[in-house]
């Protein structure tokens, strides 16, 4: 055998670099051995995931959580936060401790007037899956006041909008069926606009898609595709300015706008979801009313729904919903969401047809299951179930209401006179006289068969007719 220090040992070992803290780089028999850094090591076993686990408590603070391990910039655990374990993640630098979610991060944004820029007080339900960006300005956004900046942070929410609601609506629902839950990120965008042609430059816009933007940073952040599931437009009794027919391309043109804008961001078109205008308590008509009627059934290539008429909420002296309505409206915003994913269709009753027979008059609607009227008559609209007649030669009165015995999506209604007039008109829940009551002005008592329960523990949730002012015709109404 070769002896210590023979040209044979010299030429399998030795060392190639060598620096003043010792070797670099050597070699031996079986390769090269590389001397690294502990930082080195250390980054290689994170990679690798053989480092050593961090205690929780130090990381996490005094939560109930275990198996913690760090994913690139995320720590992921498990915990015991609310009533049972799950998965969650918190970013490594720090911030909100948010889900451990499967699916898209969903957005549910909106934009309008000031009457959407309310709240309820406390967080939604799945205060971990329903988020805002981190930006520290929260659901409810700017109100037009400043400038909001897109971030890829997500952050939880102290208080509930209706985008909140909806929402957490949803994830009660796939809760309820043991269905995944994925993460939302919510924002509400208003502005004071005058004028809906001018809604699309305002700063509320502008902030709105910022929104947006957050949605498909923050998504990138978590590896997940980013996704807008609805988009709320409420925005109308705020117009001043526009008739009915400027709102209708005033809101056509604003759809138009958001899905270029959201092409362009990677975004698919969302679904548009609006409640069909019923005015205030004080303000009985408004052009958005047919404006909103006109676009309930012609609303061209845009995915636009109306998921219930305003009548059915109460509201305050400003228009603005109470607690228990905002959750309503967000119920009925996400039974239509719901219907459109599946690919199925949301339609409240909409009157397209009224024809004067002598003193009977027969309106036909739209509907996706048989009329009724209502016998409780929850809203107090009055023996004439809320219809009324206007412009005739002569004043008239509706007597009864009733479903057509040869139709049940068409109404028979009879007056005490033959209702003639080169203007006349059938109007339902428009044009009304204040009751004095937490509800617009304008209501009805018709609806369709479809219900559901609330959790605000209140009535049943329904599918009530739209309003609606239509010209009467002369016609067979028997």
């Amino acid at each position: 055998m070769p002896g210590k220090g023979s040209s044979d040992d010299a030429d399998t070992r030795g060392v190639l670099i060598r620096a003043d803290n010792g070797d670099v780089i050597a070699f031996d028999e079986t390769g090269l051995i590389l001397k690294l850094s502990d930082r080195v090591v250390d980054e290689l076993r994170t990679r690798l995931g053989t480092a050593p686990a961090a205690d929780p408590l130090d990381v996490l603070g005094d939560i109930d959580a275990w198996d913690l391990r760090q994913e690139g910039d995320w720590y992921r655990f498990t915990a015991r936060i609310d009533d049972t374990p799950r998965g969650y993640q918190r970013r490594v630098e720090g911030g909100d401790i948010i889900a451990a979610a499967a699916g898209p991060l969903y957005g549910v944004l909106s934009l309008g007037g000031a009457r959407r820029a309310g709240f309820n007080t406390g967080g939604p339900d799945f205060r971990h899956n329903v988020l805002a960006p981190g930006d520290h300005i929260g659901a409810v956004g700017l109100e037009g006041t400043d400038d909001a900046k897109p971030t890829d942070r997500l952050q939880a929410i102290p208080h509930a909008t209706r985008d909140t609601l909806i929402a957490d609506t949803l994830l009660g629902w796939r809760h309820t069926a043991r269905q995944a839950l994925p993460l939302f990120l919510t924002r509400t965008e208003t502005d004071g606009t005058a004028d809906v042609a001018a809604l699309g430059d305002g700063r509320g816009y502008a902030n709105f898609l910022s929104a947006a933007d957050s949605l498909v940073a923050a998504a990138a952040s978590l590896g997940k595709r980013p996704r807008v599931l609805a988009v709320g437009l409420d925005y109308g009794l705020e117009d001043v300015v526009s008739d009915s027919a400027a709102l209708v391309r005033g809101l056509r043109a604003l759809m138009a706008r958001v899905e270029r804008d959201f092409n362009q961001r990677g975004l698919h078109r969302p679904i548009f979801v609006a409640t069909f205008e019923s005015g205030t308590i004080e303000i009985d008509s408004h052009p958005v009313i047919a404006a909103h009627w006109e676009l309930a059934w012609q609303h061209g290539a845009h995915d636009l729904v109306f998921s219930a008429p305003a009548y059915m909420f109460d509201i305050g002296r400003f228009g603005r919903p109470t607690d228990p309505a905002r959750i309503r409206m967000a119920e009925m915003d996400a039974h239509a969401i719901a219907a459109r994913l599946n690919r199925e269709d949301w339609l409240c009753p909409l009157f397209l047809l009224a024809e004067y027979d002598g003193p009977r008059i027969r309106v036909t609607a739209r509907a996706l299951d048989d009329l009724v009227i209502d016998p409780a008559d929850p809203f107090g609209a009055g023996p004439a179930c809320g219809f009324s007649l206007a412009g005739t030669d002569a004043p008239v009165t509706i007597t009864t209401v009733e479903v057509a015995a040869d139709d049940p999506r068409a109404l028979i209604l009879t007056c005490d006179r033959t209702p003639t007039g080169a203007a006349a008109e059938l109007r339902y829940a428009f044009g009304a006289v204040a009751r004095g009551d937490d509800r617009p002005a304008n209501r009805g008592a018709v609806r369709d068969g479809w219900s559901a329960a609330s959790r605000t523990g209140g009535a049943a949730l329904h599918r009530w007719a739209y309003p609606c002012a239509l010209p009467l015709h002369p016609g067979a109404a028997s």
